[in-house]
């Protein structure tokens, strides 16, 4: 299946130029695997008992929020796991990253809702399934999708106190029925996207903003700070109660893009950077990993926008970070910044920065690919590495990155699983970890390639294909593409024993 030659396929032309892969090395313990979401993948949307989300709703509601697709089917891997689980098993991946759908547990959401067994059921066997082939399960506990009615009973993340309460007994609930077997946990996916997104855009679920009732000056920071509460307070329940007998660790999965100053002559645009790194990353990074107030940048900007901690809640937030805990990076690409000149307006949450592909020498950050905000930067992901290791100190998973091939949307199957440029981009972003690593003193442990397979990318429906599996989405036949045999073969070449930083050179 793996149709194309190793050397050919890095070696080839395509819109990614002069780019060389390396194939630098990897220390001989670093895991990789495949990354999913559940809404993204299931279907099974009301199968066997599963509540709606507010992606069922927000999906069904207004179609075209969604180009007119919803999720009720998708990749169907509710009644495929078997097959999928054989899939990743032949790609030879040391882990899978996959989300728990909440309200296939608890169907209405609230903690004194009940409990749908055969939702565990599921769980259950796709866990074992993971563990008979050696593969390790890596559980995300929110991913998007908070059961419909406790938007409906409370406003979700908008009341803390109720939400804190029943995403803790949900935790509870996974960690007491899978975590014999589940050795990390992630909290939250991209809290920045779930608070922005979903709150003032609200381009993605449950669709808040100004403009469809809610407030987008202020909700999208009430959002955040429920979130870093309702982390802490999880976390604190696995490490008081499960942690000592299971031995695992959990933390969260932050997502951003690195950013390089639109001129690198101009002050402004030099802090506009930073700031926006501080938006994106020490909005969450701050108070959960260093148990600290909101950057200083936020503060100053965001003013009485912004909640306040108060000092029980400082307290408890880093009383509440358990041992062998990681950071979890999403990322896909670099963008430049250059500081806007007028004062920010009342709703503003970048910072009072505009994200640029190209800086004032007219130079761009990178190719783009299948996506026109993902272009491919790899030395922007080495520099983010460095980054967030400099300043939190903790050891780093790379819980997603990937990207679309150009024009993937619109080809046969045969040019699809012949994915170059995304055998590529791989390359390239692993040569930019073993950089971090090898020159930078960076500690990263593992690679979760975004995705397993095609699936439904939220508001853009089934267009984008950030998959290393072709799924026809008619008569749901997976085939594997290149780049999937690629990774598999590139970490048996990148880890090997005895390599140290001589390798390199």
């Amino acid at each position: 299946m793996f149709k194309a030659e190793h050397d050919s396929i890095l070696n080839s032309r395509s819109t990614l130029g002069d780019f060389k892969v390396q194939e630098l090395p990897l220390p001989p313990d670093f895991v990789w695997g495949t990354a999913t979401a559940a809404y993204q993948i299931e279907g099974g949307a009301f199968q066997d008992g599963k509540g709606k989300s507010i992606w069922d709703n927000f999906s069904h509601s207004v179609p075209s929020r969604t180009n007119g697709e919803h999720a009720d089917v998708a990749c169907d891997h509710y009644n495929h796991m078997p097959q999928d689980v054989d899939l990743m098993s032949s790609y030879g991946v040391d882990v899978y990253r996959f989300s728990i759908a909440w309200t296939r547990l608890i169907p209405l959401g609230g903690r004194e809702d009940p409990v749908n067994e055969t939702g565990i059921a599921f769980y259950n066997d796709l866990i074992d399934r993971l563990v008979s082939v050696n593969i390790k399960p890596v559980v995300t506990l929110y991913h998007w999708d908070l059961p419909q009615s406790l938007h409906e009973r409370y406003g979700g993340f908008l009341n803390s106190e109720e939400f804190q309460a029943d995403f803790v007994r949900f935790s509870r609930l996974c960690f007491s029925r899978f975590g014999d077997r589940v050795k990390k946990w992630i909290t939250f996916n991209e809290p920045y996207i779930i608070s922005v997104f979903g709150y003032h855009s609200g381009v993605l679920a449950p669709g808040r903003s100004t403009l469809s009732g809610g407030d987008s000056k202020t909700e999208p920071w009430r959002v955040g700070h429920s979130i870093i509460l309702a982390h802490a307070a999880a976390t604190h329940a696995y490490a008081l109660d499960f942690q000592p007998s299971q031995k695992g660790s959990i933390s969260i999965v932050l997502n951003g893009h690195y950013y390089e100053p639109y001129d690198t002559h101009s002050e402004a645009d030099r802090a506009a950077a930073q700031r926006r790194m501080d938006f994106y990353f020490g909005w969450f990074g701050d108070p959960i990993f260093l148990g600290k107030d909101y950057p200083p940048a936020m503060r100053a900007q965001l003013a009485d926008r912004l909640p306040q901690f108060t000092a029980e809640e400082l307290s408890f937030i880093r009383r509440s970070a358990p041992t062998n805990s990681f950071y979890g990076m999403n990322h896909y690409t670099t963008k430049y910044a250059r500081a806007l000149p007028e004062p920010p307006a009342d709703d503003d949450w970048t910072g009072n920065v505009e994200e640029l592909p190209t800086n004032s020498e007219g130079t761009e950050i990178g190719p783009v690919s299948g996506m026109s905000w993902l272009r491919v930067a790899p030395k922007g992901f080495q520099s983010l590495l460095k980054w967030v290791w400099d300043r939190y100190h903790l050891p780093i998973v790379v819980t997603e990155n990937g990207c679309p091939c150009p024009g993937e949307s619109t080809m046969s199957l045969e040019q699809v699983v012949n994915d170059e440029f995304r055998v590529k981009y791989f390359g390239l972003y692993l040569d930019a970890i073993s950089r971090a690593v090898y020159d930078d003193g960076v500690t990263v442990e593992g690679y979760y390639a975004w995705s397993l397979m095609d699936n439904y990318e939220w508001s853009a429906g089934y267009g984008p294909r950030f998959g290393l599996t072709h799924v026809d989405y008619t008569t749901l036949v997976r085939t594997p593409k290149n780049s999937a045999f690629y990774l598999k073969q590139s970490f048996q070449r990148r880890r090997k024993d005895g390599l140290d930083k001589e390798s390199l050179e």
